[in-house]
């Protein structure tokens, strides 16, 4: 295979000063086969003087090219490169005839066949650089254009796109023209889809699923359409811009690799937001955030468009800002930003504390393979945290005036951080250049460390700062209730900030039970407590009143842990005595989250890891008792779902798959009965014979899932053989299957077992990722790493495989933070 070159931005530069990219007329054919697809494409451009550049295409064959009529040498094709020699200043015609390859990664055009009936769907993933998959561009986000498409597909199909489309006849869809648009923003869907269609506010509304989903769909429109007209509403309250585009549609499409992606006109999701089994309230407000946040995108990103990649946070921590703050004032949820706190946070928190950190807004990135790196924690989650700490600084009305100014400057154009930071500047006195230095161009997480100095009726609070950036945070003061002596209430909450110019100011009253800085989790730092406040947390954190300073205590004590200031098995313990009690989902479902994958999995020693399990198991056992009265169907949920994970013995867990139901429910569902067997495959009290029967009972794309990752997960050397085989030597298997194969694959319990794959693993790794690409690279690095081996020597290893391997960026990224957190695994077992 001929080597693709990556796009510089020294190159974007200089081709968006050389040329002015009209209009792009395309036609794809997708009924040439299973394999390939056709597509025609004309391009209509100026050239600003006489130049050399090139063209973007990665075909599977190259039939033919023209420029203005007359024909190029497709021999002259290098890698994804077609050379345009001698162009001349004036106005251009590109013509490009290619035969594509579908996809199977989730990149360019993606192909399923659903199992369980036989349909099949390919729809466009055309993020960051892969249009070129599905036809000739000049791929770079700058070089904007008016997008026409014409789509020829099976009669029984319907095809979607950016613009309304409209069936001619013979298979034929023409999709409305688009405004000017970036390439990578170019979408389609074709398939039998089951649509439910609406209108709003003038505009077409649909929502889209593949055939075997529709009862599903069909259950939750109302809710899902419910959403986008709040959101769509709520959006065109804050924003003077209407909505730039003719229609919303909304398509929840199979083996997606992201959450969703904010195609204008055509969003497209994970099609696991069609709920085919019981989910928490916390579930569905967290697919209504991610609705919220895609409507963000028309507006950052879509209608405004970054210059180059160096600026992802224009699109994403906006676009996460938004997502969640609407879902908050629009929609029946009311917790988003405490699910933010425990989730997104911690996950910003995690990657900006690696080595591979970087600023929120980078100087400068070089290529377009080093920009899909940092589309991660630090992008939208520290990035949206830096958002809601300028509103707070700012003010909401400033910040929607500097905004709103921003659309109108560059409304269908491109933008950086520069125009973004001067719109705000028009709106407000503060010196926003300032703080856009220190918040957007630093890497590192703050500490804001409390301390407490008290006298007879007064005390006084000091915040020192480990770390340079201004904060303003709200502090809540509580008190024990003298009623129960467990209840915490609220005293008072101010403002304050830090640094504190004038130094700590006395306050009234007698010492405080509880003193917590950035009470309202408006700022992004992590946080200890003073010596008081953290008894009173440890021992009275469920009698908080508040889940979002619950959220903030939480999160504390999950970073003292990582930080090797709180032991694991201190975690447990408060876990333990205050989780019962807890009414937050949100809440419960991160610290049970933490509690398992951190703490049980790596943190603790593995001699260790049994009582941890007992632990987790008593806890959901607490739990599940205490939700018997039917009240509080999602708290069950999550202790039902965490009690299988953390089954030592299969014998409960055996009867309720026999059974078909939790004693006092729920009854298993698909997503409980697979979870089960997937237990029980890891602790050896399961084979092929149950796994296939459970696939013959649910022969779903799920099913299939469900069934790879049992089989991984059976505790014998062919079972692994074969599970090893699928991942890193069978080039045909998805990016879902390949994904959950490898979560089966390590499991801590058979250690032993699997522990010669070890080293295979960097080796098969390195060429498994340079063979089929970024999207398989990262699922490599992030799902198939052996996570469970946290050993000295295996950290050797990982940093002998980044020395002498040469792994791609994308899987080099992932390993880097993988080892990372081995090593930090290690501190915290040795402090």
């Amino acid at each position: 295979m001929a080597c693709m070159s990556v796009l510089t931005r020294d190159e974007a530069q200089n081709r968006a000063q050389l040329l002015d990219v009209h209009r792009y007329t395309v036609e794809l054919d997708l009924t040439t086969g299973d394999e390939t697809f056709g597509s025609r494409t004309l391009i209509r451009f100026t050239a600003r003087t006489d130049a050399d550049t090139f063209v973007e295409v990665k075909p599977h064959e190259l039939r033919s090219a023209t420029l203005d009529g007359e024909p190029l040498d497709t021999g002259t094709l290098d890698g994804n490169r077609l050379p345009l020699k001698n162009l001349t200043r004036g106005e251009h015609e590109l013509r490009v005839d290619a035969v594509m390859r579908y996809s199977r990664t989730g990149e360019g055009m993606h192909r399923f066949t659903d199992p369980s009936d036989g349909e099949t769907y390919v729809y466009t993933q055309m993020f960051l650089d892969d249009v070129q998959r599905v036809f000739a561009a000049f791929d770079q986000p700058d070089l904007k254009a008016v997008f026409e498409l014409t789509v020829r597909a099976p009669e029984h199909w319907t095809v979607l796109a950016n613009g309304i489309t409209e069936h001619t006849g013979d298979g034929l869809w023409r999709a409305a023209a688009t405004p000017r648009i970036s390439t990578y923003l170019v979408a389609v869907a074709a398939g039998p889809w089951h649509s439910v269609r609406t209108e709003h506010r003038g505009l077409p509304f649909g929502i889209h699923c593949r055939r075997s989903l529709a009862p599903h769909l069909d259950a939750d429109a109302e809710e899902i359409l419910g959403i986008t007209r709040a959101c769509f509403d709520r959006y065109h309250e804050k924003f003077t811009e209407p909505y730039p585009f003719d229609s919303y549609d909304q398509a929840f499409v199979p083996e997606f690799n992201a959450g969703a992606m904010e195609n204008p006109g055509l969003v497209t999701f994970r099609d696991e937001f069609v709920y085919r089994s019981a989910v928490t309230d916390t579930e569905r407000q967290t697919r209504a955030m991610v609705i919220a946040h895609e409507m963000a995108h028309m507006w950052f990103g879509n209608l405004v468009t970054l210059t180059w990649w160096d600026d992802i946070w224009l699109n994403e921590s906006f676009a996460e800002y938004m997502g969640y703050r609407t879902t908050a004032e629009a929609t029946r949820f009311t917790g988003p930003w405490t699910e933010f706190g425990v989730t997104r946070k911690s996950w910003g928190y995690d990657a900006d504390q690696r080595p591979t950190t970087h600023p929120v807004a980078p100087e400068a990135v070089h290529d377009t393979a080093s920009a899909l790196l940092n589309f991660d924690g630090i992008s939208y989650a520290k990035g949206a945290s830096a958002l809601r700490q300028l509103v707070a600084w700012l003010g909401e009305q400033d910040f929607l005036a500097g905004i709103n100014t921003h659309f109108a400057r560059h409304r269908f154009g491109n933008a950086a951080l520069a125009d973004f930071i001067d719109s705000l500047a028009s709106a407000t006195d503060r010196d926003v250049h300032a703080w856009a230095d220190a918040w957007l161009r630093t890497t590192g997480v703050d500490t804001l460390t409390a301390s407490v100095d008290a006298v007879p009726g007064r005390w006084t609070l000091a915040l020192d700062r480990d770390g340079s950036r201004p904060h303003r945070v709200t502090v809540g003061v509580y008190d024990r209730d003298l009623g129960d002596g467990r209840t915490l209430v609220l005293r008072e909450r101010y403002e304050t900030d830090v640094p504190q110019a004038a130094g700590p100011e006395p306050r009234p009253g007698t010492r405080p039970a509880l003193v917590v800085p950035n009470d309202l989790d408006l700022t992004y730092a992590k946080v200890r407590l003073d010596e008081t406040s953290l008894e009173t947390a440890l021992r009275g954190l469920s009698g908080i009143p508040d889940a979002l300073t619950r959220a903030v205590v939480w999160n504390s004590l999950r970073d003292m842990v990582r930080d090797g200031e709180l032991a694991p098995s201190d975690y447990l313990a408060t876990a333990s005595a205050h989780l019962p009690e807890e009414t937050d989902l949100a809440l419960v479902q991160g610290v049970l989250a933490f509690a398992a994958g951190h703490i049980a999995d790596r943190y603790l020693e593995p001699k260790e890891r049994p009582a941890a399990l007992a632990a987790l198991t008593s806890l959901c056992r607490d739990v599940i008792r205490r939700t018997e009265d039917g009240d509080h169907p999602g708290l069950r949920l999550i202790a039902v779902r965490h009690f299988i994970s953390a089954a030592a013995h299969p014998d409960t867990i055996a009867a309720w798959l026999a059974e078909g139901t939790v004693p006092g429910g729920p009854e298993l569902d698909p997503e409980l009965r697979w979870r089960i067997l997937a237990r029980l495959a890891v602790l050896g009290a399961t084979d092929e014979a149950a796994i296939a029967a459970e696939l013959e009972r649910d022969p779903s794309a799920t099913g299939q899932e469900g069934a790879a990752r049992c089989r991984a997960a059976l505790p014998d050397e062919d079972s692994k053989a074969r599970a090893w085989e699928t991942m890193f030597h069978s080039d045909e298997v998805s990016n879902y299957l390949f994904t959950a194969t490898a979560q089966g694959f390590w499991q801590p319990e058979q250690a032993d077992l699997v522990r010669p794959y070890v080293a295979r693993y960097y080796q098969d790794a390195v060429r498994l990722a340079a063979r089929r690409g970024p999207a398989i690279a990262v699922a490599t690095g992030r799902r198939a790493f052996p996570f469970h081996e946290v050993d000295p020597d295996h950290l050797e290893l990982g940093e002998r495989c980044l020395r002498e391997q040469d792994p791609v960026p994308a899987l080099r990224r992932t390993l880097a933070d993988q080892l990372d957190d081995l090593a930090r695994a290690l501190r915290v077992r040795q402090a």
